[in-house]
């Protein structure tokens, strides 16, 4: 049984100009440990999709399966990681944003501070961990919020575009950390891009949605052995792929 079973996933919108659609019959599966990315242009429900899975909305029709069990709301079997920096509690350490999800379940300070403590030397933070996110950099801000998901050990890791508002050497240094990260815990991973390259540096399978109302146009697993080069000839002929189904050619044309 697949990990993540998704089903003829849609979900319309009412509008005061009507009902949109934001997705439409979506179908795809994720296996146990795999890192999976969803890609496509503006607009195509990418988000809404990852929104969906992790409870936060409600299907208009189909179902999200977890496990089995059908998503019916948030679960702490599921941890997110948004774009917005603002995403960290500013009056919290960086300890104490790790450890929160922890608290909430009711974890002993001292159980949950050393767990919190452990995460945050998974992403390379262990000496920042008194620092308040107004101290800390965008790239160590989502190395917390990457931190504070895992903390709770969730089976699951759903983000959507974490590193698009970071600049271009830091993203590549977070796009290495997260799969060391994720080599490590062997979450099943869900990750949000409009980015191609990253896509490619990062999945083990990546689905391609179409424009709007998104729905999946295909599904491209990367047979690259990682670490992996960005520059390699292998590399770019994912990119070129992934590039002509997101212009809606068929996969053959030069």
């Amino acid at each position: 049984m697949p990990h993540i079973e998704v089903r003829d996933v849609s979900l319309i919108y009412n509008t005061p100009a009507g009902r949109v659609a934001g997705v439409e019959r979506a179908s795809f599966d994720i296996e146990q440990s795999e890192f999976l990315c969803l890609v496509g242009p503006s607009g195509c429900g990418k988000s809404t999709l990852l929104n969906i899975i992790a409870g936060f909305l409600a299907p208009t029709d189909g179902e999200v399966r977890i496990g089995g069990k059908a998503v019916t709301g948030y679960g702490m079997d599921r941890g997110i990681v948004f774009q917005d920096f603002a995403q960290l509690f500013p009056w919290r350490t960086a300890l104490g944003n790790v450890a929160f999800g922890l608290e909430m379940k009711g974890v002993a300070k001292a159980e949950r501070e050393r767990i919190a403590l452990e995460q945050l030397q998974l992403v390379k933070l262990e000496k920042f961990a008194q620092a308040y996110p107004h101290h800390l950099s965008g790239g160590m801000q989502q190395r917390v919020a990457i931190a504070r998901a895992l903390a709770y050990n969730p089976s699951v890791l759903l983000m959507d575009e974490p590193f698009a508002a970071l600049d271009a050497m830091t993203r590549d240094d977070m796009q290495r950390l997260l799969s060391e990260v994720w080599r490590e815990t062997r979450k099943t991973l869900i990750y949000v891009t409009h980015n191609v390259a990253e896509a490619v540096y990062l999945a083990d399978r990546v689905v391609v949605m179409t424009p709007h109302p998104g729905t999946v146009r295909t599904q491209v697993p990367i047979g690259l052995a990682r670490p992996r080069d960005p520059l390699s000839v292998e590399f770019l002929h994912y990119q070129k792929e992934l590039l002509r189904h997101l212009g809606g050619e068929p996969a053959g044309t030069n």
